[in-house]
């Protein structure tokens, strides 16, 4: 396998763990959002991007993912998202937002955790 597809790879299995950047705690958190925004300068958006991390750092937190619209990585304060709807579910999110996607990111990391029990059992050692 090339290289770069192995790294590819890599940097993929590590989207899903949780890590520490720096000062920086980091949560994988995927879904599909719609947030109304409001960036630095009071001016507000509808934002649709594909979340990939919830980044809790020193006085702030960051919703990242892919913005769909702009096509690149963004990466949102949670303080200056006023809504956010879930576009798989329909849920719509207007008060305690940062409660909300921290929950989301930790039902993710549970639902990894007992994939991985799963799989170690299946493939676990067998008796002859």
């Amino acid at each position: 396998m090339p290289d770069g597809q192995h790294r590819a790879g890599v940097e993929r299995q590590d989207a899903f763990v949780e890590r520490q950047d720096g000062a920086w705690r980091v949560l994988p958190i995927e879904g599909r959002f719609e947030l109304v925004y409001e960036d630095g300068k009071g001016a507000w958006s509808v934002r649709r991007i594909q979340a990939h991390e919830l980044k809790i750092g020193p006085g702030r937190v960051l919703l990242g993912g892919t913005d769909r619209d702009r096509d690149g990585y963004r990466g949102f304060r949670a303080d200056r998202i006023h809504r956010l709807t879930d576009r798989d579910t329909g849920e719509r999110v207007e008060r305690a937002i940062l409660d909300w996607l921290i929950r989301r990111a930790d039902a993710a990391r549970r639902a990894r955790a007992a994939a991985r029990r799963r799989e170690a059992r299946r493939s676990g050692p067998r008796a002859a």
